[in-house]
C-alpha cells in the first residue's frame, strides 16, 4: 500500500490568501487563517504557506501569520518565500513552521541549502522547484513565483539539491497551476525517479480523482492542493475517501469536519 499525504497549499500576498493560473493574475480568496483553520478541521495532514512576492521584496512576511496559526492548528507546516539566509530559516521556525521551503535563493546561493540542513536537519529543507516544460521530457526551473527562467534543467537540479542536503521536493508545475488540468505526471515521475527523498506534486489537481494518476504514475509522496480547496468543488475529507478507496494509505482522520 503505498501511503499519501494530503496537504493545503495557502498562497499569500500580504495579509491575503490569494490564487492565481501560471502563478500569475492573482485573485483574493480571503483570510489565510480563516481557510488554514478550516483545512486543519477537515484532516489535512499538513500545510504549505508560501508567501508569493516575497522573493520580489527581499523578506518574508509570514512569520506572523504562522504563529497565529500554531495556536489552533497542530500538523505541521512548510513555509515559504523569500527565506534568504540561515538567520532567515530560524525566524520561520521558532514562529512555528516545521520546515522551509526555499527557491530563488537556493538558485542564488546552492550552499545555502546545505547551511540551512546542517543546521536544523534534511528534513526541514524543503528545495521548491517551479518548473515549465520547454521541451520533450525537458522541464526548466523558474525563480520569483515563476517569473524568471533560470537556465537550470529541473532533473539536474534537483539530483544536486539532494545531494545538498535537501530532505524534500517541492514541485509545482507552472504549466498547470490554476488550470484544474491535472497533475503533470510526465515531471512529477521524472523527478521521483531521479531522486530517493520525498516529492511533493503541486499544480493543476481539478477533480478529486486527479490525485490518482500522480501517485499511481508520477510516484508522488504528497499531493499539494489549493484551488480545489479554496473554491470549494471537494474537500479534504472527499479527496480523502477517493484516496483511500484506491488503496493507498492515508491518515485514519476522526475529528467532526467543519
Amino acid at each position: 500500500m503505498r501511503n499519501l499525504r494530503l496537504i493545503a497549499r495557502l498562497d499569500i500576498k500580504g495579509p491575503n490568501l490569494i490564487k492565481g493560473v501560471h502563478l500569475e493574475g492573482l485573485r483574493v480568496i480571503g483570510s489565510p487563517a480563516e481557510h488554514a483553520l478550516r483545512y486543519y478541521q477537515q484532516g489535512a495532514d499538513e500545510l504549505i504557506y508560501m508567501d508569493c512576492v516575497a522573493s520580489l521584496y527581499g523578506r518574508n512576511h509570514l512569520a506572523n501569520i504562522v504563529s497565529a496559526a500554531t495556536e489552533d492548528i497542530f500538523i505541521p507546516m512548510t513555509v515559504g518565500g523569500g527565506i534568504r539566509s540561515v538567520d532567515d530559516a530560524a525566524q520561520i521556525l521558532r514562529a512555528g513552521a516545521d520546515k522551509v521551503a526555499i527557491n530563488t535563493a537556493a538558485v542564488a546561493d546552492p550552499d545555502l541549502i546545505t547551511r540551512i540542513a546542517r543546521r536544523f536537519g534534511s528534513q526541514c529543507m524543503v528545495l521548491s522547484v517551479e518548473a515549465k516544460q520547454i521541451g520533450d521530457e525537458q522541464w526548466e526551473a523558474y525563480t520569483d513565483n515563476g517569473r524568471e527562467r533560470s537556465g537550470i534543467d529541473v532533473i539536474d537540479w534537483v539530483r544536486r539539491g539532494v545531494e545538498l542536503g535537501a530532505g524534500e521536493i517541492l514541485l509545482t508545475s507552472v504549466d498547470r497551476e490554476g488550470t484544474r488540468r491535472g497533475f503533470d505526471c510526465a515531471l512529477v515521475k521524472a523527478v521521483t525517479d531521479a531522486v530517493s527523498v520525498p516529492a511533493i506534486a503541486s499544480g493543476g489537481m481539478g477533480k478529486p480523482e486527479d490525485l490518482l494518476s500522480v501517485v499511481n504514475e508520477g510516484k508522488a509522496d504528497a499531493v499539494a492542493m489549493a484551488d480545489i480547496l479554496h473554491y470549494k468543488r471537494a474537500t479534504i475529507d472527499e479527496i480523502r475517501s477517493v484516496a483511500r478507496s484506491a488503496g493507498f494509505g492515508v491518515r485514519e482522520f476522526h475529528r467532526k469536519i467543519v
